[in-house]
């Protein structure tokens, strides 16, 4: 199957930039713990990689795939490259101009990004310095978004999937330098982790563009003009910005709100970096590879076939993710334990982090979801309906976090970004149902109760095996023992549901990896 095919190269891909990423965050909480460096570099990083988030995974999902493939097909390749070629004017122009202004206006805009800052003048006047070295990152990664979107509808999913690999990188070289130079939570370390930022965007671009030249499909850079296929794309984009990033506006959200308890920025900027994994592997996967196949399907007059590929995606979606967030409810304090108390990550961070992780999972199935659901509205060239159900769900987590954090602090901002996700995710289905153009086949109602099942039991495999390995989760015990004892409690956890899914029929496991390596 194609379409598997796709979910495992692309899901391969982020998964390799998951795992570099796990080692950045481990080499990040060793260097800057959570103090005020370390909550002013979470900021200055989140801030640009909140537009990161919003151009790959959104603007250009909603608009410039559909539109570029429709070009591809009806009018052929030159015809698309000369529209992606419009658009990079366009895109780019703005982009320069919005970094200028956002360079010139960081002091005064860092009361709205952090204004829990403002009582400490050092962490403020940090947070702007490394906001203003990280910004420009902006530029290159939504460059880098335009050039993935164009090879994505070209079915050439593995470059792009791979360019945040890069960002990775360079991240840990930076860190290993600065572990082997003794600096520990020092402005300079910060700074030199904002430059790291910034190196990473013109590295990922630097790959794109090799990658679109050796697809015969190199852009030139041309004076920005308001063309017909420029304009039909501002009109899908700009809502489809919102909609399709509204998981990371929840979460920026709930870190502005958080600069008003100390260390809760860097808390939440941890435990969200656990959940990211399954969300990356899995939901921006499917995103990444069902809008281009929607489209198509569409426009072939197939509605049988999208429907299809839509239970499928859920399916497949709801198989790998169900189970990774009853894992992380059950043992989410082993998890943080191993991975980052060390160095400047103490005791009292893992169990603040691992409450915040726990809070987070149980949204992880909706905001998967999400990128199921989306899709199909973009695919239709709607993104209109996503974006004002998006604002719903902004509504929700916006009332939940204040109300929620003045009662139970940083995890009640993790519960307000839950329950907004689950929000956005009964909406856009619903409205697909009512409209005719989702229905649940007879594969997914039989196969979801099974998948429900597999994941409890697995849960509750998990839950009684951090118990009993307890003992060996200590940090006396040394990393190797750590991660061993790790290893074990998750290897564990995944035989108990494969096991659990194939005897209850959630599925079969040869045809499921036969299926991923598109045999």
């Amino acid at each position: 199957m194609t379409l598997f095919k796709g979910f495992a190269t692309v899901g391969a891909m982020t998964m390799a930039s998951r795992v570099l990423g796990f080692v950045r965050d481990m080499l990040i909480a060793w260097v800057l713990g959570t103090g005020a460096v370390a909550d002013a570099f979470f900021v200055a990083f989140r801030f640009p990689n909140l537009f990161r988030r919003l151009f790959a995974e959104g603007a250009f999902n909603a608009a410039f795939v559909p539109l570029f493939a429709r070009s591809l097909e009806g009018e052929g390749r030159e015809a698309a490259r000369k529209f992606a070629q419009e658009a990079l004017a366009a895109l780019t122009a703005v982009l320069l101009i919005l970094t200028a202004v956002v360079e010139i206006t960081m002091p005064g805009l860092m009361y709205f990004i952090a204004p829990g800052f403002a009582d400490t003048p050092d962490k403020y006047d940090l947070a702007v310095k490394l906001t203003r070295i990280a910004f420009p990152y902006l530029l290159c990664v939504s460059l880098v978004a335009l050039l993935s979107g164009m090879l994505n509808a070209l079915h050439r999913f593995a470059l792009a999937a791979f360019a945040p690999v890069l960002l990775n990188i360079v991240f840990i070289v930076v860190l290993g330098a600065l572990v082997v130079s003794g600096e520990r939570d020092s402005p300079e370390a910060g700074e030199a982790l904002a430059w790291a930022v910034f190196v990473g965007g013109v590295a990922q671009l630097l790959a794109l563009i090799y990658g679109a030249r050796r697809e015969g499909m190199a852009l030139k850079l041309q004076r920005p003009r308001l063309t017909e296929g420029v304009r039909r794309l501002v009109v899908l984009a700009v809502p489809g910005i919102f909609a399709g990033g509204i998981t990371q506006v929840n979460i920026l959200i709930g870190t502005i709100i958080a600069t008003l308890q100390d260390k809760a920025v860097s808390w939440l900027y941890y435990a969200d970096r656990i959940y990211q994994l399954p969300l990356g592997v899995v939901g921006i996967a499917i995103g990444i590879v069902l809008l281009p196949d929607l489209s198509r399907k569409l426009r072939a007059g197939d509605g049988d076939g999208a429907v299809e590929a839509k239970n499928r995606s859920l399916e497949f979606a709801m198989l790998l993710t169900l189970p990774a967030a009853v894992a992380l409810v059950a043992a989410p304090e082993p998890i943080i334990r191993v991975l980052f108390e060390r160095g400047a990550f103490t005791a009292q961070d893992t169990l603040a982090t691992a409450a915040a992780l726990a809070a987070f999972a149980v949204g992880l199935p909706s905001f998967v979801a999400i990128k199921v659901f989306s899709p199909a509205y973009f695919a239709r060239e709607d993104t209109l309906t996503p974006m004002i159900y998006a604002g719903i769900s902004v509504v929700v987590n916006v009332v939940g976090s204040l109300s929620l954090f003045f009662v139970i602090g940083h995890v009640g901002i993790a519960i307000a970004t839950t329950l907004a996700g689950w929000v956005n995710t009964v909406l856009l289905a619903g409205t697909l149902l009512r409209r005719g153009d989702f229905r649940f086949d007879g594969q997914f109602r039989r196969r979801i109760g099974p998948i429900c099942l597999s994941s409890l039991l697995m849960g509750a495999g998990v839950w009684l095996g951090a118990m009993l390995l307890e003992p060996y989760f200590a940090r006396a015990n040394g990393v190797a023992v750590q991660i061993g004892a790790l290893t074990l409690l998750v290897g564990g956890g995944l035989a108990i549901y494969l096991a659990a899914a194939h005897i209850s029929g959630a599925t079969h496991v040869p045809t499921l990896l036969r299926r991923l390596v598109g045999r």
